[in-house]
């Protein structure tokens, strides 16, 4: 199941359980901790007095209460003390421990908060890189929904100049209007050798139809016509799979793709998908950006340079860079949506 980066309040997110950053003690705080325990009710509290404690890196559970989570998972970070008293071992240990705990209780959902990113001091741009990557690694052998949760706006790039980069990327492709002129660039170009059939229709050598503009009507029938359609998107998702040699586990594990979403598609050859999860599929196979292109047209969609999202897009396939992760921290960054559901 997929991981996404969320900004919201953790104690309203639905989800099977809510990862607490608590103190040793458990016996509540400030943060995150004391507003799941203001939200939750003094229950939790009274629950939270008979599990003797917690280890740092360790976690326990308890019931959510008047929370919309059923549980809540109570871990304990490290105390940042610049990095060389294994506050990265044990923060890692925090994220593995919490997941484990919520799959023992067969969690299909759980929400974080960035742990030990608040008054612990761990440094923000480190606390979420080891989030988003011990949770890509736990979720590439599990099956959950995992939202990492934050409040305010953060800078989550894991290379500040990777972040410059595509800032200089997008302002220098990015389509501004000026009154009722626009001015638009392809995403890439290419030569065709156009071929022309009885009834008008064009055929390019990447198999794209147009309609020719034709004075006569054409000479079959609107049913003959329909026969002839294109793979669909469902179709050339499935082939591409087994043409690069991978499972279907594997496609859309990478895609950041839910398992229910990817048997709906799989089953609907006339399953229309948004853009981001086109998208998804065409990063999960590396596809290069006209054939990126090829499978936006089989759902009806495609890429423009009036668009942010799809000049981010743009930019990692043509930087080779097919990580779900990290493009999804990019689009984050630029208020986007992400890849995946």
């Amino acid at each position: 199941m997929p991981f996404l980066l969320v900004r919201n309040d953790i104690t309203k997110m639905k989800v099977d359980a809510i990862v607490n950053a608590a103190k040793n003690s458990l016996l509540g705080g400030g943060g995150v901790d004391g507003a799941i325990h203001r939200a939750a009710g003094p229950r939790l509290l009274e629950e939270c007095a008979t599990l003797g404690g917690c280890e740092t890196g360790k976690a326990k559970i308890t019931k959510g209460y008047n929370l919309p989570a059923k549980y809540v998972i109570h871990t304990v970070g490290p105390v940042w003390n610049g990095g060389a008293y294994h506050e990265k071992d044990l923060l890692v240990s925090c994220y593995r421990s919490s997941m484990t705990i919520a799959k023992e209780y067969s969690c299909e959902s759980v929400a974080f908060p960035l742990i030990s990113s608040g008054a612990y001091g761990y440094p923000k741009d480190q606390a979420i890189r080891v989030a988003i990557d011990t949770i890509k690694e736990f979720l590439s052998e599990n099956e959950m929904m995992v939202y990492l949760v934050v409040f305010d706006k953060i800078s989550v790039s894991a290379s500040s100049k990777m972040r410059l980069d595509i800032q200089q990327y997008i302002d220098d492709r990015y389509v501004e209007e000026h009154g009722n002129f626009r001015r638009i660039r392809p995403l890439y170009s290419a030569s065709y050798s156009i071929d022309m059939d009885e009834d008008g229709w064009a055929y390019s050598e990447r198999s794209a139809r147009t309609a020719a503009p034709k004075s006569d009507m054409p000479s079959r029938s609107l049913s003959e016509y329909l026969k002839r359609m294109d793979e669909s998107f469902s179709e050339m998702l499935l082939r591409k799979i087994k043409e690069k040699g991978m499972t279907e586990v594997e496609c859309y594990k990478k895609a950041n793709i839910d398992r229910k979403l990817f048997n709906k598609i799989k089953n609907n050859k006339n399953y229309k998908p948004s853009k981001p999860t086109v998208i998804a599929f065409a990063i999960s196979l590396r596809l290069s950006l006209p054939e990126t292109e090829d499978m936006l047209r089989k759902a009806g969609l495609a890429l423009s340079h009036s668009s942010k999202f799809d000049i981010i897009i743009e930019y990692f396939i043509r930087s080779k860079n097919y990580d779900v992760f990290d493009i999804n921290e990019a689009l984050y960054e630029f208020d986007q949506p992400l890849l995946g559901c």
